[in-house]
């Protein structure tokens, strides 16, 4: 598993995760929305039979698993998802005053990150968050952190990218370090997403869980001792559809009925994903390492994107025409579920310490865009 590639002089020196206190299982969330399309149902009967209206199908532990292999998720506020009359997270609004909920995960994973990497506040020059969702267009989530660590150097800025957003972060980090605009840069992926949860919805409630996750990149004459992992390379690419949306946004306010209808919330067609991402992403990845020329089986381990346990079998399968090991492929969405972005970095951080010297990963993300980013990395 060894190659000779150079590296490119960007190194990965440290990972840091924030993980929320709560828990829901499958069990549960299935229990509290069996309970609300019960009630809907029964509310609804009538224009059911009429067909004027479709009834609510049940959901199962078993059917969540299967679908997904997700057994629960870590939620940063629990009671709000599993009251039937609510079907939404309850978070307490905070004042102008107070620092937001996003920066302050986002601060908590970056401590981990820095202690890891070994660096002070002082020694970085970029913070780049880097989500699915922000919970404000101005200031800066980043900016905020920014100012949260006391990093008085350099500049901050947030960005989207859906599924993708941390691995096109990381991307956007390397490019800073390469032009020299930066020499150190924190890239943070607080993910929230269980407010963009449509909870009464069977095929998707199930879904999503929140999470912190942050990365330290640096020059490589910078980072001491030699540890962490060189950037051999980088690749991103988009494509255009609209199976997997969002439509919330200001412009929310601007329109006429409910802005928390379902189709304003994250909403997908699942199997078209299923069939159309996997290949691109496989390809994606296959194309990237043959431009290193590296070939699939020589990698030592692949941090996929935790959406679905099936589409990373098939991107493996695609890979390596093999079954998926959990040593090669680890998997985090078991007990995390879909963290959006930040599910490829939560796999990085929990399985990569057991990797030797000139060993071969790549962490790939993939989803909505539809949009792919990888890295190459070499264990130093």
């Amino acid at each position: 598993m060894r190659t000779t590639v150079p590296p490119t002089g960007v190194v990965i020196s440290g990972s840091g995760i924030w993980t929320p206190p709560h828990i829901i299982t499958n069990d549960e969330l299935v229990d509290a929305y069996n309970q609300y399309a019960g009630q809907f149902n029964a509310e609804h009967a009538r224009a059911i039979a009429a067909g004027k209206m479709e009834e609510k199908p049940l959901s199962s532990a078993r059917f969540i698993e299967k679908a997904s292999g997700i057994k629960a998720r870590h939620v940063y506020s629990k009671d709000g998802i599993l009251d039937i009359h609510r079907m939404r997270p309850d978070f307490p609004e905070r004042r102008e005053s107070e620092i937001s909920h996003q920066a302050e995960i986002a601060a908590t994973a970056a401590r981990g990150a820095m202690a890891e990497a070994g660096k002070t506040a002082s020694e970085i020059d970029a913070v780049i968050v880097a989500c699915t969702y922000t919970q404000r267009a101005y200031p800066a989530i980043a900016i905020e952190v920014q100012h949260a660590l006391g990093i008085e150097n350099g500049f901050g800025f947030d960005m989207l990218g859906a599924c993708s957003a941390a691995t096109f972060g990381l991307h956007r980090a390397y490019d800073s370090l390469m032009s020299g605009s930066a020499s150190c840069v924190l890239v943070l992926h607080p993910e929230l997403v269980t407010p963009q949860v449509d909870y009464r919805d069977r095929d998707s409630h199930f879904i999503f869980g929140d999470v912190g996750a942050a990365m330290i990149l640096e020059r490589a004459d910078s980072c001491a001792g030699g540890k962490g992992f060189d950037v051999l390379g980088v690749r991103a690419m988009t494509r255009f559809s609209s199976n997997i949306r969002s439509n919330f946004g200001h412009l929310s306010n601007a329109f006429d009925g409910d802005p928390f209808a379902g189709d304003k919330l994250f909403h997908q067609a699942g199997r078209k994903v299923f069939e159309e991402v996997s290949p691109l992403a496989a390809g994606h990845i296959k194309d990237h390492l043959a431009s290193h020329g590296i070939r699939p089986n020589q990698v030592a381990r692949f941090w996929l994107h935790q959406a679905n346990i099936n589409m990373n079998r098939m991107v493996i399968k695609h890979l390596l025409n093999a079954e998926a090991r959990p040593e090669t492929v680890p998997m985090v969405l078991d007990h995390y579920g879909n963290t959006a972005s930040a599910g490829s970095i939560v796999a990085f951080h929990f399985h990569h310490q057991r990797m030797q010297p000139g060993d071969i990963g790549v962490i790939c993300s993939f989803g909505a865009g539809y949009s792919v980013c990888s890295l190459i990395l070499r264990k130093r």
